[in-house]
């Protein structure tokens, strides 16, 4: 059985779904395991022993090109999360069995539903995932943490990336797409306050998220020794390596978290307080802490009108310097403080 996975959205979604590879690989000896992903995000699933090939499309391709990416003898398609236009192509491309959430109204495009309420929020990203496998009749099991795969010759490049940095190392990361994020002058104070303290630091990002936080925080300031800023300078493999050659992860509720929870770092993660960004459902599957203003849960935000309009602001430089003291110290499962 040719089996094709479908999650071609962010980084943190991938690492996600990769139980249900895993599973698969345990379930069905002898099945063709694929992954249809973005092209940003597939560079992750290289070497990594439970994905046989990777697909990528971008979602806004035109349906011609999304329908190819289901060619070449897919017996099964696994929608993790239900694009439309991606179960329109599987259909025109005729796989024979289409997995599916069956509470839209094209799960029609779907020959086999699977009947569960992720938006009720009540259980992780991951065992929604590999709940989808009773689509192909199997009996989902107990969730492993998902795993990564980083090769010796890309330690051994990350690893000089922290040439003349000391220990502990840190990757402080300010970016993030899908969260609220911490202000850009708060990660340069932890920045310059765990170097100031002994600490080695490598700052990461893509280059849009670099220009962002050189303009707000960087343009006139002296960067302290220990500092290494490495924004818009690595690809996403790159930023694997040397991400598995710290003892830190510092981010908001983005990508590089679950990178560094799949690559066995511990991360220290700042989640906002809306309901659809709750750790129940979006932590990532290591060790750590993981810190969320003690605020109330809210549905949507909507902006400065809200008495809690500052809520992830809330959480203050000093107390993500202490936590990142005891994760690098004392490593243990994640666990979520409302600070």
């Amino acid at each position: 059985m040719n089996v094709l996975i479908v999650r071609p959205d962010g980084i943190g979604d991938l690492v996600l779904s990769l139980p249900v590879a895993s599973q698969l690989r345990q379930s069905v000896p002898g099945a063709k395991i694929g992954f249809l992903t973005s092209p940003i995000t597939a560079p992750i699933l290289e070497h990594h022993p439970d994905v046989d090939y990777v697909r990528t499309v971008r979602v806004t391709d035109p349906l011609s090109a999304l329908r190819v990416a289901f060619s070449g003898g897919v017996d099964a398609a696994i929608f993790l999360k239900p694009f439309r236009r991606l179960m329109w192509a599987a259909y025109l491309a005729r796989v024979p069995i289409r997995v599916a959430t069956g509470f839209r109204w094209y799960s029609i495009l779907a020959n086999r539903r699977v009947f569960e309420h992720r938006s009720e929020f009540m259980r992780h990203e991951s065992d929604y995932n590999v709940e989808m496998l009773k689509g192909l009749g199997l009996s989902p099991r107990a969730v492993t943490k998902p795993m990564l795969c980083v090769t010796e010759a890309e330690r051994m490049a990350g690893e000089r990336c922290w040439l003349g940095l000391p220990h502990p190392r840190v990757v402080i990361h300010p970016g993030g797409r899908s969260a609220r994020r911490w202000r850009p002058e708060h990660f340069r104070d932890l920045a310059f306050q765990l170097a100031q303290t002994g600490y080695g630091i490598v700052l990461t990002g893509n280059d849009s998220e670099r220009i962002e936080f050189e303009r707000h925080t960087l343009s006139t300031t002296v960067v302290p020794a220990g500092i290494s800023n490495l924004m818009g300078r690595l690809s996403i493999r790159e930023l694997m390596a040397v991400i598995v050659n710290a003892q830190v992860v510092v981010s908001g509720a983005t990508g590089p978290a679950h990178l560094g929870a799949a690559v066995g770092t511990p991360v220290v993660s700042l989640f906002d307080p809306r309901r659809n960004n709750l750790p129940v459902r979006w932590k990532p599957l290591g060790s750590g802490l993981v810190l969320r203003p003690d605020v109330p849960t809210c549905d949507k935000c909507i902006g400065d009108v809200c008495p809690y309009w500052d809520c992830l602001d809330r959480l203050t430089v000093g107390q993500v310097v202490t936590a990142v003291g005891h994760v690098a110290r004392v490593p243990a499962p994640l666990a979520v403080l409302h600070l």
